[in-house]
């Protein structure tokens, strides 16, 4: 077993520096950073803190954390002169692309974990797992649109642009959507008191299911996308 474990935590270590481009200290503790904030501000509000207020505060730090690597991973590795390597090898590209997904959301999944425990602790009651979950799910939609657009982009600057340009477009449609299950950043746990809340927990199950499929479907663009090698050498 230890002769098996040894070089795939090597080989992990060894992708969080491509994946993160060396970076990864800097968009960890801008995603605390930004949840300090949140955190500050909604404690000198006058608004109650309840679990909606929590998912709120991870909502954005969950996105950061999965950002730059769905974004920049492919041009990192342009960078890093491995990208022939990569498509050197049948299928290789579609398993150490995926195994570096996989590496990046088990990331982001463990520190807004953490983040979630420190909320529950700190500020607000709240379900860590529950509220960890959740969160995740907008940033998984948001990851596998990078990664898709990275793939079309190929260039990093170019897709941290179209993907700004998309969540402001989102942020603003989430005011106008409202509980809509096209909303992606539905909060499920802000349940309106005008409505009834089997109605809206279906709403938010439906929700999580498009959110899902299309996750999946800009996962599957993705990866069809980098057949074409020429394209990224």
């Amino acid at each position: 077993m230890k002769h098996y474990i040894s070089p795939l935590l090597k080989l992990t270590k060894y992708n969080i520096k491509i994946i993160f481009g060396n970076k990864f200290m800097y968009f960890v503790l801008s995603a605390v950073g930004f949840y300090i904030l949140t955190v500050g501000i909604s404690l000198f509000s006058d608004n109650e803190i309840t679990m909606a207020t929590g998912y709120n505060m991870l909502l954005v730090p969950s996105i950061l954390l999965i950002f730059y690597p769905t974004c920049f991973g492919i041009q990192n590795d342009q960078d890093a002169k491995i990208i022939e390597i990569i498509f050197g090898i049948p299928n290789y590209r579609y398993k150490i692309w995926l195994y570096r997904l996989v590496i990046a959301y088990i990331i982001c999944f463990l520190i807004t974990l953490f983040l979630s425990m420190v909320t529950d602790w700190l500020v607000v009651e709240v379900p860590p797992l529950d509220l960890t979950m959740q969160s995740i799910v907008p940033s998984l939609f948001i990851g596998m649109l990078c990664f898709m657009l990275s793939t079309l982009v190929r260039n990093g600057n170019g897709t941290a642009v179209l993907i700004i340009v998309i969540g402001l477009i989102l942020f603003v449609v989430n005011g106008i959507l409202g509980i809509s299950k096209w909303n992606v950043f539905l909060n499920p746990f802000d349940v309106p008191l005008d409505k009834n809340p089997e109605i809206f927990y279906n709403t938010v199950f439906n929700n999580r299911l498009i959110i899902l499929s299309a996750s999946f479907i800009f996962l599957l663009v993705g990866l069809y996308k980098t057949q074409n090698r020429e394209k990224f050498i």
